[in-house]
């Protein structure tokens, strides 16, 4: 991950994520790269963890937004629409 106060998109934090991960598996490194690549690697996997918690979250809120929206329009067309009498559906009774 560069080292400047801006965080990656999350393709990019899990491209080189991917990269470190094959670079500690294929060895051929001292310990003092290997700890470094592993410690890199750590702050890269929190990165794509935090990314993809705020990508939830903000897809549970538009999910929320939405349903919200489609009970007011139902219940727009309800009020609308007028009371049922016997609660069937038909009113020609």
């Amino acid at each position: 991950m560069a080292k400047n106060d801006k965080q990656p998109t999350f393709e990019d934090a899990f491209t080189e994520l991917r990269a470190t991960v094959e670079a500690l598996e294929a060895g051929n490194l001292s310990l003092e790269e290997a700890t470094k690549l592993f410690d890199n690697g750590m702050k890269l996997a929190k990165t794509c963890n935090e990314l993809l918690s705020s990508a939830e979250l903000q897809v549970s809120r538009l999910q929320r937004s939405f349903g919200e929206q489609m009970a007011m329009i139902q219940a727009a067309e309800d009020e609308i629409a007028g009371p049922d009498d016997d609660g069937d559906g038909d009113e020609s009774k």
